[in-house]
C-alpha cells in the first residue's frame, strides 16, 4: 500500500487534523488499557478479600 497524499493548499489543515486524530486514538487506547489494569487490580483485591473471609 502506497500512501502518497497531496493535500495541496489544504495541507496546513489536513495534516494537523490527521495528527490530532492519531493522538486522540493513542490517548484513548492508553487510557482504556490503564483503566482495564486498574479495574483488574481492584477485582483481584476484592476477590482476595472475599477469599480471606471464607470459613
Amino acid at each position: 500500500m502506497h500512501f502518497d497524499f497531496d493535500a495541496g493548499k489544504y495541507a496546513v489543515y489536513v495534516w494537523p487534523a490527521f495528527a490530532l486524530t492519531a493522538g486522540a486514538f493513542v490517548w484513548m487506547i492508553a487510557d482504556s488499557l490503564a483503566s482495564a489494569r486498574r479495574w483488574r487490580r481492584e477485582a483481584e483485591r476484592l476477590q482476595a478479600q472475599r477469599d480471606a473471609r471464607k470459613p
